[in-house]
């Protein structure tokens, strides 16, 4: 402070005087130091593009992250909600395969950027949508995520707490001190917090690193799925008497093919995030050809989980009486003798960490990389896995979410709905505008090529993504409410992952071909 008071006043910048704050201090500490040679102030050692020591990953690093994703409790119950529409076991079986299949041929197509480029799908949509529109769509796919891991945080509490219940039975009967308005119980706050200090370690773990975990969690859970399906077949006399498997469509003509559509489209869906931001994951590649491995594995790894889950289910019909879709409710009928207690134990372990990886494969890492995207100078990946963990686990409560926000749900299953077009927007973008070719230098200048005009926005890619999702808007909102719907809307809103990723790749080809960039 001396050289500064020895100053005239005049001569006292706001700069120094500023340093010399707390405040400033403070500031200057959390800084972020860009790489040797970055661009300016828009990227940091996670946004620039991955350097050859770091593209670490393999085609069995690809396997083990979707085996990790689809092995999360949810995708046991895949098959539930497509067999009460009225589909049979067959049909259900053959949605899941067709929709995944669909959903991965353009996740796979759109990964090649990564892999090729290694960049993260924040830098990708630079090119197709503008410098500064990109952010539009990077806060877009941020909100879902972030919501999505508040939920399957409250899935991992559920975890939690089948552990306790089987190991101190009278966990299940603590007193509750939290009012009914809280929507959430004692027990399952204690479940709830025990959970989120278990998976705050993880999210020090660099993505690229996160292989091995994904690796060690598919061999562990695995055998932990195929545990409960012995179980449910050994005490079914071989599950004959399935009521799944027994029964067959209860749709008929139009109205069958109709279901048929709308479920192949949410299992399009499911995975819709993912295919705009898979980049994130590619980019870490050795090679490109090693990511073309996900043609197989997600339809494949699906399929199956969906099958072993409605196997666990109907055999837990006949000893239970009623069909429960949950695997881990079906668990807490396991208290019996200390025998099927540890059973239960080791599978809802088992589930824990299979919840835990997909949380933060699918939704964590997700966000984080949008975050690091908007604020280069002071968040990372590390730093952004963290807020995004506070975020969605306590600012959005998710227990009073899933207690009565059904409104809320409907609307973010059908969030694909602006999700789907930004994929086709993308792939037409690379595969055919920019004939597979990007100046990765460029994608880092605010005032580069990619700015197209000054508000840093390519109308085309604006135009198509949005035609891509407006027509399905009646659709989502008669699904999030009691309103009546056209049958027109309603077809068009059961094709809409179909429809936007079409809409948006043929019209912004159409645009960007007359009206070259």
């Amino acid at each position: 402070m001396a050289d500064i008071e020895a100053k005239p006043h005049g001569n006292v910048s706001v700069a120094d005087l500023r340093e010399e704050t707390t405040w400033g201090r403070l500031i200057k500490r959390i800084q972020l130091q860009p790489q040797p040679g970055s661009e300016g102030k828009w990227t940091n050692a996670d946004l620039d593009p991955t350097p050859p020591e770091q593209r670490n990953w393999t085609t069995w690093n690809y396997v083990f992250y979707w085996t990790n994703d689809a092995t999360a409790p949810g995708n046991l119950r895949l098959g539930s909600s497509l067999w009460s529409m009225g589909l049979s076991w067959k049909l259900v079986l053959l949605t899941i395969a067709l929709g995944h299949a669909i959903m991965t041929v353009a996740l796979t197509f759109n990964g090649v950027i990564g892999a090729r480029f290694h960049i993260p799908y924040t830098i990708q949509s630079r090119a197709s949508f503008g410098f500064y529109f990109s952010f539009a769509m990077v806060i877009v796919r941020m909100i879902v995520a972030a919501f999505w891991y508040g939920i399957n945080t409250y899935t991992g509490a559920e975890c939690v707490d089948t552990i306790i219940r089987a190991i101190w039975p009278r966990f299940a009967n603590i007193p509750n001190h939290l009012p009914e308005s809280a929507n959430i119980t004692t027990e399952m706050m204690i479940s709830y917090f025990i959970y989120f200090v278990v998976i705050l370690p993880f999210h020090w773990i660099h993505p690229r690193n996160l292989r091995w975990f994904f690796a060690l969690k598919s061999l562990l859970v695995l055998p932990a799925i195929l545990g409960m399906v012995i179980w449910a077949c050994t005490n079914t006399g071989g599950g004959t008497d399935n009521p799944v498997f027994n029964r067959g469509n209860t749709s008929k003509g139009a109205a069958l093919g109709w279901t048929f559509m709308s479920g192949m489209n949410a299992m399009m869906g499911n995975y819709g995030t993912l295919a705009v931001n898979i980049n994130d994951f590619t980019r870490y590649a050795k090679s490109p050809r090693m990511t073309y491995v996900q043609l197989f594995i997600i339809p494949a790894i699906f399929v199956f989980m969906a099958a072993m889950g409605m196997i666990i289910v109907g055999s837990a019909n006949v000893l239970y009486g009623e069909l429960q879709w949950d695997p881990l409710k079906i668990m807490n009928n396991w208290n019996g003798s200390s025998q099927a207690r540890a059973g239960a134990v080791f599978a809802a372990a088992a589930l824990l960490l299979g919840q835990m990886g997909a949380n933060i494969g699918a939704n964590c890492i997700s966000a984080a990389n949008d975050l690091n995207a908007m604020f280069p100078k002071y968040i990372n990946l590390r730093r952004g896995q963290y807020v995004i963990a506070f975020i969605g686990a306590w600012a959005l409560t998710p227990w009073n979410i899933l207690s009565s926000a059904e409104a809320l749900l409907n609307f973010m299953d059908g969030y694909t709905i602006w999700l789907a077009p930004i994929t086709g927007v993308l792939l037409a973008d690379f595969w055919l505008i920019h004939d597979r070719h990007y100046d990765v230098h460029e994608l880092y200048l605010p005032k580069g090529r990619y700015r197209y005009n000054r508000w840093g926005t390519n109308w085309r890619a604006a135009v198509a993504w949005t035609i891509g999702w407006v027509p399905l808007v009646p659709g989502l909102a008669a699904a999030t409410s009691s309103s009546s719907m056209s049958s027109g809307a309603k077809h068009i809103y059961s094709l809409g992952y179909l429809y936007g990723i079409l809409t948006s790749f043929v019209v912004y080809v159409v645009l960007s071909r007359v009206w070259k960039p």
